[in-house]
């Protein structure tokens, strides 16, 4: 059947991705039939999806209810549209009454809101609006508090332009039953301006739950966060009833914060959120696992250091790079406040690594959701990502930060257990797509990269000519 879904007007890539992860979790395996709106622009708020049932709406919608990064402002049963109320009257008329009649039977309560995208509506414009539905046979009394059916008129009216908004081709009106509506409200619980511990690329929340639902977080099942930072990703997943896990290299985040009462615990006391199972000083390049463990995790969600605002790290230091041979080893006596040395850690390398530990520590069906970088130029075909023989792609979702940086959401899904022969073709792999990298993105310095003047291919100061990549540009 037909829903009529309304997005918010933000992150416009993920929104119809994150909608079909939801509708994964709760049991739809095949990719979710859309269509727009009668010449409506593709960022329209407004979507038709073909859902298989109405519990599996209500499902979704309930999910965005207590969904923090949920891009769904609603879903609703369409009851008609039309450019005007007349074309509206008679679509309604003629939708079947055996769909109707339940909702608008005597001994329901009922309450109709009226709403338009892109322009305010006076209190005097809904009254208006309301009057033009009295052609609907409703029996029963209005409750505006808490009534047994809502009801939602929808239109997108003229409202301007340079808004940033999408072009208007023609006015279409929508009415509908509601399924479910989100609450945005309860972001301000978990906005980072009120949160206690902080680092400097703590995850906004969000992001944070986005990711998570396209992990598709949900109780009983097992989060990790390999570079876990302040909590912020796990913080969603412990939201949504996931048992969580972290590790950071740097163990003065993950031990002791700012002190005993403002840590990355405090941080899940703060919102009353059960506490990570764990959190381990641990080096994405020499994960803490021993090596015949396999599939422990069923999601990993994680923003890896990739330059901008905080630089990769991994074990090694000065020793390690002299060449010398053998284990890292602390003094007795150096190690209560001993802070291990670390060298730096291409995000190439890092990558890999975050691919090979998913590889062998999530369980089959299991998903990978990380952030990777891209340059955007208007001369330049569309990026490659790393590719794994275990995973699948799902989705990739760009996020524009500015003129010239963006970063790309990837979800990966397991579909393949780990072995030798894997192991030895991802690393393959690695190799070409190593060779064949952005050199700024390997190199480590993508800082410059996205920072440096826009004249700075011609000076030689930022991305000179000599480094120019094979593929650097937008990723559509």
């Amino acid at each position: 059947m037909w829903y009529l879904c309304v997005f918010y007007h933000r992150l416009l890539e993920y929104r119809k991705a994150e909608f079909e992860s939801l509708a994964g979790l709760f049991g739809i395996e095949t990719s979710l039939e859309w269509r727009l709106p009668e010449e409506h622009h593709p960022d329209s708020p407004f979507h038709f999806v073909n859902i298989p049932s109405e519990d599996v709406a209500q499902q979704i919608a309930n999910r965005s209810q207590s969904n923090l990064g949920i891009l769904v402002k609603g879903i609703y049963e369409l009851w008609g549209e039309g450019q005007n109320f007349e074309e509206l009257e008679e679509a309604i008329k003629i939708y079947p009454d055996d769909r109707k009649l339940p909702y608008i039977a005597p001994e329901s309560t009922f309450r109709i809101t009226v709403e338009s995208f892109g322009k305010a509506t006076s209190t005097h414009e809904k009254r208006d609006r309301l009057q033009m539905l009295a052609f609907i046979p409703f029996k029963g009394l209005v409750n505006l508090k808490n009534p047994d059916h809502k009801f939602c008129l929808m239109d997108n009216d003229d409202y301007g332009s340079n808004n940033g908004l999408p072009a208007i081709a023609k006015r279409r009106i929508f009415f509908g039953r509601e399924i479910g509506v989100s609450d945005r409200k309860i972001l301000q619980t978990y906005e980072l301006k009120s949160r206690k511990y902080l680092g400097p690329t703590a995850m906004d929340a969000e992001m944070a739950f986005l990711m998570a639902n396209q992990a598709q977080v949900k109780p009983g099942k097992l989060v990790f966060d390999p570079f876990v930072g302040t909590g912020s990703i796990l913080i969603a997943a412990a939201h949504f009833g996931a048992m969580t896990m972290g590790a950071d290299i740097d163990i003065r985040v993950v031990r002791d914060g700012r002190g005993p009462e403002c840590n990355v615990w405090s941080n899940f006391n703060q919102y009353g959120l059960p506490a990570p199972i764990s959190l381990l000083r641990a080096d994405n390049n020499l994960p803490p696992w021993r090596s015949g463990l396999r599939e422990v995790f069923d999601a990993i969600i994680c923003d890896p250091p990739y330059g901008v605002r905080a630089g990769g790290r991994k074990s090694g230091g000065r020793k390690l790079l002299k060449g010398v041979v053998g284990p890292y080893t602390v003094p007795d006596d150096k190690r209560t406040d001993h802070i291990p040395s670390t060298a730096p850690y291409s995000l190439v390398e890092c990558v890999h690594d975050l691919l090979d530990t998913a590889a062998r520590m999530l369980a089959m069906g299991g998903r990978l959701v990380y952030f990777y970088p891209v340059l955007r130029d208007d001369d330049s075909t569309n990026p490659t990502f790393p590719e794994h023989p275990c995973f699948e792609f799902i989705t990739s979702c760009e996020q524009i930060l500015s003129f010239r940086y963006s970063r790309v959401l990837l979800t990966m899904v397991k579909i393949a257990p780990y072995s030798e022969e894997i192991e030895l073709a991802a690393k393959i792999k690695h190799l070409d797509f190593k060779e064949n990298h952005l050199k700024w993105l390997e190199d480590g310095n993508l800082h410059s990269a996205v920072f440096s003047p826009a004249d700075a291919d011609i000076q030689g100061n930022g991305i000179g000519s000599s480094l120019k990549p094979k593929y650097r540009g937008k990723y559509v």
